[in-house]
């Protein structure tokens, strides 16, 4: 049973392919841009990546410039000699920051360039506004659950209609509990989705983080939904129930 809603139609769903060889990095990207609404495959091979897009289905193309095998403006030359006008829009991301890269770059095709570090604020804005251009319905994801709102695109949580102050790191963690309604979520998954897989993060600093959830978003059994602890495992978000319902159950599929 489904308890959120969103406002994503699935056919407007955009598709990114994304072009990145350091996981960990690609790992942090590809948390930003599904939280955003966005439907995203990640690759590591140029070659891969490059048959991917030629098969089509792509509105838009993030690519890493240092990769074994074709490099980024190799792979961006490919393209367009394949596909031509129906190229998708394109973002080199890069830490080559010289005015020549920059200016190698946009001649070799690409419509926006972005230089590592990334800001995630930038990076979704920039993506936009490509996908603007190029004349493609932006995702607007907004999830409901009881009083929570959440508008994913703008990464902005409400309770009762009221914006909910939450650092970078709070909000990672909501929005994927809110998308993930009534799954287990183990402690090493979260560690690997929302801290990219830091040796140095503590079982604690997640229970930190869980709490100032229950704390800011309400989240206790008398506003109808409950952020559990499933005792050496994980996290649940679920609706509480009260003593005359009986236990929630939860579906097999959903408890992994």
């Amino acid at each position: 049973m489904t308890f959120f809603r969103s406002t994503v139609p699935s056919d407007v769903r955009l598709r990114i392919a994304y072009l990145e060889d350091d996981l960990l990095l690609a790992q942090e990207v590809v948390g930003w841009l599904r939280e955003a609404g966005y439907d995203v495959r990640h690759y590591a091979d140029s070659q891969e990546f490059a048959r991917a897009v030629e098969r089509g289905g792509v509105d838009a193309l993030l690519l890493d410039w240092m990769v074994p095998g074709l490099n980024g403006t190799e792979v961006l030359c490919r393209l367009r000699l394949q596909l031509g006008a129906k190229t998708p829009p394109v973002i080199f991301l890069t830490a080559r920051n010289g005015e020549a890269d920059v200016v190698e770059a946009l001649e070799s095709g690409a419509d926006d360039y972005l230089i590592k570090p990334l800001s995630r604020a930038v990076l979704l804005a920039r993506l936009q506004a490509v996908l603007r251009r190029s004349g493609a319905m932006l995702p607007t994801a907004r999830l409901h659950l009881g009083d929570i709102e959440a508008d994913c695109a703008r990464r902005q949580i409400f309770v009762q209609g009221r914006r909910v102050e939450l650092t970078d790191r709070e909000t990672d963690l909501a929005l994927h509990f809110l998308q993930n309604v009534n799954r287990l979520l183990t402690r090493e998954h979260l560690i690997q989705t929302i801290w990219g897989l830091r040796p140095d993060v503590e079982t604690r600093t997640i229970d930190v983080h869980v709490s100032a959830l229950r704390r800011k978003l309400n989240l206790r059994p008398e506003s109808g939904w409950r952020l559990v602890s499933v005792y050496g495992r994980g996290y649940r978000l679920e609706r509480a129930r009260s003593a005359d319902e009986g236990p929630l159950t939860i579906p097999p599929e959903l408890d992994d």
